[in-house]
């Protein structure tokens, strides 16, 4: 009787664990990873994220809209996992300044805005959201209407004070400077 218990409880974990690694893999198809980096005036920022799709859905708006990042709302800028931005020099975000190493940028995104924000919880995982006691800064920057993009993109581009990374998604874009100290 318990060699039956003992070989029922061993598929069920098996049926659990392949379950995980089909759903996990589904969801890296859906929203590949992405990765970006940028050198400018001696640093050099890289950013690892998810890059979900429009897939003719309302990306930012109201939520009584239906939209699938409603304002207002944490969204940790791509899917899956957080979106975590390693940078090589001290550096300024938002007017504070910071040591050179690896964190989490997530958004709340706002009509015509998006608050972003600069976090050094690197324990989180998938959709949860961060410890905000551990916020360091947040700078809230313009969102301009772009051209249709359909897989969230960050991009960049050196200027002489450091890189901005570049964001667009659905027809929004901005921007966000990292500066060298």
């Amino acid at each position: 009787m318990k060699k039956k218990i003992l070989i029922g409880l061993g598929i069920f974990v098996v049926l659990i664990i392949v379950l995980m690694f089909y759903m996990n893999n589904r969801n890296r198809t859906l929203s590949p990873p992405g990765e970006v980096s940028i050198s400018g005036a001696g640093i050099d920022v890289n950013v690892n994220y998810s890059r979900p799709s429009v897939r003719d859905r309302l990306i930012f708006g109201e939520e009584e809209e239906g939209a699938l990042q409603p304002y207002g709302v944490y969204w940790r800028l791509g899917a899956n996992e957080p979106t975590f931005m390693e940078v090589s020099a001290n550096f300024r975000f938002g007017g504070d300044d910071f040591p050179a190493g690896k964190y989490v940028i997530y958004a709340f995104p706002r009509k015509g805005e998006m608050e972003i924000r600069l976090n050094s919880d690197l324990r989180f995982w998938g959709y949860t959201e961060p410890d905000y006691s551990q916020d360091l800064s947040t700078v809230v920057v313009p969102v301009s209407r772009g051209e249709h993009t359909e897989q969230f993109t960050i991009s960049g581009n050196a200027n002489d004070d450091g890189v901005n990374l570049i964001f667009n998604w659905s027809n929004s874009q901005w921007e966000l400077p990292i500066e060298k100290q």
